[in-house]
């Protein structure tokens, strides 16, 4: 998908300009579009024609959904039953306890256009006026599928700066921003609850995490930034408080800013790196290490420390679970300061106290959150190499890309080495 989207975006009459795009640019916007970050070394506003915005809408939506559940639509339009491999794959891409749960496939294509042509119409209504109706539905459609697939894609430039006067607007994108870092398995929980009147644990610890996660970003948000004070020029007091809830929703991986973070303080970035860092819900179009990863972790650490086992709900985590969040944790760490150190090595236009930028762009790239110092397109090959792998990294899943560099499978050993202690702390 990001080779197909690299050459279409590097054809002539994708740019607005009518030239050939350097196809190191191409190739970033397609991955950062497949992979739902955001991020681009050219203004997607003004550089990019009408055909390669649509070019990046579909690689959005796609990257967003999963390309194997497109794969599972295809074959049950072809009335074809995939192979246990491929099945396999799908459950893996949606990170799907048992094959069983592949029927969720029809729900995600179904609930997601639903979604996404509601937002378009919601936003349609406050777009039309300014824009007129031809270009009101294109960039209604545009940021409706952008904001749903937790991609920070924006036809405004910069972001949605000069919207931030418009709480209207601003709430349908964090809805949509919120529908799709929900994850498919919680929809389906909550849509079939009058049914089956049953919501699995994994939904309650997701929206018990998300819940918590979103109230301490949306107070620590108010007291860093006292309610965006430094903007109280040109937003009352109302437009302030929702451009300070779009802070606290969108570094959950969808990239789009309604003021600039150039302006906010040093505890508002770092509070947005924490939240970047997070991400979203297992098996949604948000990236990062997830909610459940932290929660679990959380839990962990508080059993640890008072001596209790780790339960939520009155049930256990399994050994898996917690071995696997941390793992995850660890090797996104090392990730991070891997891509740090690089690319303070490699990128003169960080200058001498460039850390700050370079931290916030490399887990902005890992979370495929999307949002930048100003960093991003000042990358030469090499940075636009080392963030477009961090990008495809964050999106298949460090436990995917590990699994295929090493070609390996978890496997049950037939004997155990004996214990012993060593000195912790």
């Amino acid at each position: 998908m990001i080779l197909i989207g690299s050459i279409l975006l590097s054809l002539p009459f994708a740019d607005k300009a009518g030239r050939a795009t350097a196809y190191s640019d191409a190739l970033f916007t397609a991955t950062s579009a497949v992979c739902v970050t955001g991020l681009s070394t050219v203004t997607t506003a003004t550089h990019w024609s009408f055909f390669g915005q649509l070019i990046i809408m579909i690689l959005v939506e796609v990257g967003g959904l999963g390309f194997m559940t497109f794969a599972v639509m295809l074959s049950n339009f072809a009335h074809q039953r995939m192979s246990l491999g491929a099945r396999m794959l799908t459950g893996e891409a949606l990170s799907l306890n048992h094959l069983s749960q592949l029927r969720v496939v029809r729900l995600i294509i179904r609930l997601s256009l639903i979604i996404q042509l509601v937002g378009a119409a919601l936003l349609f209504v406050a777009l039309e006026p300014k824009l007129g109706i031809g270009k009101g539905i294109w960039y209604s459609l545009f940021h409706s599928v952008a904001a749903y697939c937790n991609a920070g894609f924006d036809l405004f430039g910069p972001s949605l700066e000069q919207l931030n006067n418009n709480p209207y607007v601003l709430t349908v994108i964090m809805l949509l921003i919120g529908a799709g870092s929900l994850g498919f398995l919680v929809w389906r929980d909550l849509l079939t609850y009058h049914i089956r009147h049953k919501i699995t644990l994994h939904t309650r610890f997701a929206l018990a995490v998300g819940g918590t996660i979103l109230v301490l970003s949306i107070i620590g948000f108010l007291f860093s930034e006292r309610n965006l004070s430094q903007f109280s020029n040109s937003l009352n007091g109302v437009d302030r408080f929702f451009n300070t809830l779009f802070l606290a929703v969108t570094p959950r991986t969808a990239g789009f800013f309604s003021v600039p973070y150039t302006k906010l303080s040093t505890a508002g970035i770092v509070i947005t790196i924490i939240l970047m860092f997070i991400g979203g819900t297992p098996g949604s179009t948000a990236g990062g290490v997830k909610t459940s990863t932290i929660g679990i972790l959380f839990l962990q650490s508080i059993g640890t420390f008072t001596g209790k086992e780790s339960a939520f709900s009155h049930r256990r985590f399994t050994r898996s679970n917690i071995n696997r969040a941390l793992t995850l944790f660890f090797s996104a760490i090392l990730l991070i300061i891997l891509t740090t150190l690089l690319l303070t090595m490699t990128q003169p236009s960080l200058g001498h106290n460039g850390v700050t930028k370079a931290v916030f762009e490399a887990v902005s790239a890992f979370g495929t959150v999307g949002l930048t110092l100003g960093l991003t397109p000042q990358l030469n090959l090499f940075g636009k190499i080392i963030i477009m792998a961090l990008m495809f990294i964050g999106r298949v899943g460090i436990y995917t890309f590990m699994y295929s560099i090493f070609k390996s499978h978890p496997s049950k050993q037939s004997y155990r080495y004996p214990e012993e202690e060593i000195i912790i702390g």
